[in-house]
């Protein structure tokens, strides 16, 4: 006796209808929300895009059922992938509490990641010295620079053979490839921020 090849079901068409109003709204938010966060108005970035204002206008409505040749357009427009014109909108924000922001000690100073995500090339610390509390850099590869910013107290940054003496919202730009320190000139907890934008790696 022969077997019966399996049957499989289609989805429900109340299904398929959902699936796809809820894509056509995503459409619809995020192509607004993109074109707001770049200021530009409908008809400004329909010119740029090459579709007809009524067409955009139409895309965030979130009813549209707009062709392939049409999305690419405007994904090109916006300068985002495809994919992120139809997902479900990201959420407007995450708020991190300092404690899960990674950090360590080097003696009696406190340096905490400032962002809890990497940014290509750059490394932002916040600095906590107590009072009269110091630490020596890190030299880094070749070429790269630095940003020290006095936030609370009074910082001195030595470097190069030259010392440089930070009040509340100075700051010092420097070579971020040879030796350097950080001292509390004060009796109070000073507070600052290093910003290293690191040289390019040659491939």
């Amino acid at each position: 006796m022969l077997a019966m090849p399996a049957i499989t079901a289609d989805p429900p068409l109340n299904t398929t209808a959902k699936t796809a109003a809820d894509t056509a709204a995503n459409l619809g938010r995020n192509v607004q929300t993109l074109r707001e966060a770049r200021g530009h108005t409908q008809q400004q970035i329909a010119r740029v895009a090459g579709v007809p204002r009524a067409t955009w206008a139409n895309l965030e409505s979130g009813q549209a059922n707009p062709t392939l040749a049409v999305l690419i357009k405007v994904a090109h427009a916006l300068q985002v992938r495809l994919e992120e014109l139809i997902e479900p909108p990201r959420r407007l924000g995450r708020l991190y509490r300092a404690a899960s922001l990674p950090s360590r000690t080097r003696g009696a100073v406190t340096v905490r990641k400032l962002l809890p995500e990497s940014i290509a090339g750059l490394e932002i610390e916040r600095m906590e010295l107590p009072p009269r509390a110091s630490m020596a850099g890190v030299p880094h590869t070749a070429g790269t620079r630095e940003y020290l910013t006095c936030e609370r107290g009074k910082i001195e940054l030595s470097t190069g053979g030259t010392s440089f003496a930070l009040d509340p919202g100075d700051v010092v730009v420097f070579r971020g490839d040879q030796r350097h320190g950080y001292r509390n000139l004060g009796v109070t907890t000073a507070v600052a921020y290093s910003v290293i934008a690191f040289a390019p790696v040659a491939e």
